[in-house]
Formats: C-alpha cells, sequence, structure tokens
C-alpha cells in the first residue's frame, strides 16, 4: 500500500460529520447563514440531509469549499 492511499483511507476514516453549529463557528457566520447556503444554488455548502431533517456536513468537504471560496476570490481580484 503506497503512501497517498493510506493517507485518504486515513482521511477518510477522520472525516468526521459536523453540524450547522460547528459549521457556523469554523466559518465565523450565523447559523442562518450555513442553513442558507445548505439549500441555495452558489455558493453551495455541500449538506447531507439525514432522515431526521437534521444536517451534517463533512470536515473535508467544508475545508474544500472554503480553498474554492478562496480562489474564486483570487480570480476576482485579479480581473479588476
Amino acid at each position: 500500500m503506497g503512501l497517498a492511499q493510506m493517507i485518504t483511507e486515513q482521511s477518510l476514516s477522520v472525516d468526521s460529520l459536523l453540524t450547522a453549529e460547528d459549521v457556523a463557528e469554523r466559518l465565523r457566520v450565523s447559523k442562518d447563514w450555513v442553513w442558507d447556503h445548505s439549500s441555495r444554488r452558489l455558493p453551495y455548502l455541500p449538506v447531507i440531509r439525514m432522515s431526521d431533517g437534521a444536517l451534517r456536513y463533512r470536515a473535508s468537504q467544508i475545508e474544500e469549499f472554503v480553498m474554492e471560496r478562496e480562489r474564486v476570490s483570487r480570480m476576482h481580484r485579479r480581473n479588476r
């Protein structure tokens, strides 16, 4: 097994599920902002809708969301 595969398997096993409150705290926004961005088109927070209606978020996907927003912000600054 290669290092990349070990890292991937390790990250999948520890990719915790976050609540809307956790995400709001991580992004320093309100829970309403998190809920709004969990149901809109863009920018869309990737969400897992549980059978009881609860929303959960993978920590890795929230980090990807942040990196993508950063990339888009840099592109907009270059185009000014």
